[in-house]
């Protein structure tokens, strides 16, 4: 029997195009916002078919417009005394939930069409966790690859230099990403001090816990990864112990998710960086992991001469083609496309978690859903840094520091019942199964009645 298309759907659907489309046009060459947008808004039908007032308080074209975007120079002299020149950008996606939270990016992709994808998806992401938190987001196009310490402070204390006359604890509170680590959040932590000439300890998150930061917060993004792939597999009568596992890139959210995919009994076999990935049959050393990689630094590739019977191959993309039962990928956006996508179905998987930002595309979206993979997307799998960090200005308000067991404990209790609000929301609007619009679904019912109840700002 053919489906009949009621008068509210049609409506929706003309409106969801029509808010693409007006992305698309007032933001030209910016493919990864364009992206971002259309996973969101595609999975909204339903619910702006069942409630039309959000269509008459044109929340969508709200919510896609950033509040404010900030772009600034930030110069500063290398060790050979030449002056450089990088772009700094911070933009402030809604404020509706809460001050502006969302991570600062290091890394030569930066740009506002990056900052901008990145930063709208903060806004779901962050209103899963049910945290009092806006969306934001930021960076500058810096490497830090191959920098010296020396010129890596000189570097983040002209980049905060502009950046703090947009910061504040009930403003915008930043944290790290990509190329912005605990070394960096402290050099920038000391120069707002110095600026503002205060202790604002609530105005960064990912600090070092003897100056304000929170036990738990290094693992946070991986931990929360691995225990929102652990709630779907126990809905489908599965567990980590004894699976195959792969898992991408080796910063801050892979290391963790190794751990903690370990630790619940997992065979974790590859990882991978910018330059290539490591296969070890006999699964991880996760202590020679980390000493290359949060230590000394090093790439990848070393990892082999001190575990022979590992290979190592050059090209990120292959890590793919390894058989696994569960995939988490942990680097970076797109990282797994429809061919990468196909090639893990060929190949077994069962359940994949996103712990980067839109790790997968579109494409590969549709081909796991297809083929019934547990698919976490990053908006709820990837929420468990942003968590813990609204935890960490918890406990700078209160003058308070919680025990590494209670943090990880509010943790998973956040991750279960993102996972929750994802199921509740997709049975709720006929999507049962499909965590990619449950998680959209659930994210956009709390900004959106949060924003009509706010009036029109």
């Amino acid at each position: 029997m053919t489906a009949v298309i009621t008068e509210h759907e049609t409506r929706a659907a003309e409106y969801i195009r029509s808010v693409y489309e007006g992305v698309v046009r007032r933001n030209p060459y910016e493919p990864e916002f364009h992206q971002a947008v259309k996973e969101f808004t595609d999975t909204l039908l339903p619910v702006l078919a069942k409630h039309p007032h959000y269509i008459d308080q044109a929340v969508l074209e709200r919510m896609v417009e950033p509040e404010r975007l900030v772009t600034f120079r930030v110069p500063w002299v290398d060790d050979q005394g030449q002056i450089q020149v990088n772009r700094g950008f911070r933009v402030q996606f809604n404020s509706t939930l809460g001050p502006y939270k969302g991570g600062l990016r290091f890394h030569p992709s930066v740009n506002a069409n990056i900052v901008k994808f990145l930063g709208f998806e903060q806004i779901y992401k962050n209103a899963l966790t049910g945290q009092p938190i806006g969306g934001g987001k930021g960076g500058s196009d810096f490497d830090p690859k191959g920098k010296s310490d020396m010129e890596i402070m000189r570097f983040t204390q002209s980049f905060m230099t502009e950046l703090y006359k947009y910061l504040g604890e009930d403003t915008d509170v930043p944290a790290g990403d990509i190329g912005v680590g605990a070394r960096e959040i402290g050099y920038m932590f000391g120069q707002y001090k110095r600026i503002r000439g205060g202790n604002e300890s609530g105005v960064l998150t990912g600090k070092g816990v003897r100056y304000g930061g929170s036990l738990g917060r290094t693992e946070a993004t991986g931990y929360g990864c691995v225990y929102f792939v652990q709630e779907m597999l126990k809905f489908a009568g599965l567990s980590f112990e004894g699976s195959r596992v792969v898992v991408s890139g080796s910063g801050n959210v892979a290391i963790y998710a190794i751990e903690k995919a370990q630790q619940l009994g997992a065979h974790v076999v590859a990882c991978s960086d910018s330059a290539g990935y490591i296969y070890d049959p006999e699964g991880i050393d996760l202590a020679l992991l980390k000493q290359l990689k949060e230590k000394d630094r090093k790439r990848i590739s070393e990892y082999v001469t001190v575990r022979p019977q590992a290979t190592y191959t050059a090209g990120w993309e292959g890590i793919w083609t390894i058989p696994c039962e569960i995939a988490l990928p942990c680097a970076t956006q797109n990282e797994i496309d429809g061919e990468a996508a196909a090639t893990l179905v060929r190949n077994g998987v069962k359940a994949v978690g996103e712990g980067a930002n839109m790790p997968s595309t579109l494409e590969a979206i549709d081909i796991f859903l297809e083929h019934g993979v547990l698919f976490g997307p990053a908006k709820a799998a990837n929420a468990g840094g942003v968590a813990v960090s609204a935890l960490e200005m918890s406990q700078n308000s209160m003058r308070q520091s919680w025990t590494f067991e209670e943090v990880d404990g509010k943790l998973h209790q956040i991750m279960k019942n993102i996972y929750e609000r994802a199921v509740v929301a997709s049975e709720e609007y006929g999507c049962s199964g499909n965590l990619v619009a449950g998680a959209n679904i659930a994210a956009f019912l709390h900004v959106a009645d949060a924003m009509i109840a706010q009036g029109v700002v």
